[in-house]
C-alpha cells in the first residue's frame, strides 16, 4: 500500500522524501541537513556505479540529484528565503535551487555556482536530452564531486 502511495504521489509531482524531509526539519532544524547530505552521498555513489556500467544518461541524473540536495541542505542550514518559499509550497522548482545556489556561492565560494551549473548541464543535456558522453559526463562529475566534498566540510 506505501509504494502505491508513493508512486501516485510522484506522478503527480510531489516529491516524498521532499515532504518527510521538511516534516523531520520542523522537529530538529539539522535532522534534515544531515539526511540531505546521506541522500547526496548515495546519489554520488550510485553516479559512479552508472559510470563504470557506461550509462551517462543515468549518472547524469544521479549527479544532478547530489547538487540538488546539497543546495537544499545549505539553503536550510543558513535558512534562506529560497528555503522558507519551499517549506512553505511544500515543495522545491529549479528556480528557486538556482537562485539559491547564486546566494550560496555568494557566501561560501564558486564551487556552489560550478557544482550547481555543471549538475543543471548533466540534467538538460545529459538526462533529458542524452546528448552528452561518458567523457563529458565525467568531467562535469568532478565540479559536482568538489561541492559534495566542500559542502561536508560545513554541513554536519
Amino acid at each position: 500500500m506505501m509504494e502505491e502511495l508513493i508512486k501516485k504521489a510522484e506522478e503527480k509531482g510531489i516529491n516524498v522524501e521532499d515532504l518527510i524531509i521538511f516534516a523531520l526539519s520542523k522537529e530538529d532544524p539539522q535532522e534534515g541537513v544531515k539526511l540531505r547530505l546521506v541522500l547526496a552521498e548515495r546519489y554520488m555513489t550510485e553516479a559512479e556505479e552508472y559510470l563504470k556500467k557506461g550509462d551517462a544518461v543515468q549518472a547524469s541524473e544521479k549527479t544532478y540529484k547530489v547538487a540538488e540536495e546539497i543546495v537544499k541542505a545549505l539553503a536550510e542550514k543558513f535558512n534562506l528565503s529560497e528555503y522558507q518559499q519551499a517549506v512553505k509550497e511544500d515543495r522545491w522548482h529549479t528556480y528557486t535551487l538556482a537562485n539559491a545556489a547564486i546566494k550560496l556561492s555568494l557566501k561560501l565560494g564558486d564551487w556552489v555556482k560550478n557544482g550547481w551549473n555543471s549538475a543543471y548541464t548533466l540534467h538538460v543535456w545529459g538526462f533529458h536530452e542524452a546528448k552528452l558522453d561518458l567523457d563529458s559526463v565525467k568531467n562535469l562529475l568532478q565540479d559536482v564531486r568538489k561541492m559534495l566534498e566542500e559542502s561536508k566540510k560545513i554541513l554536519p
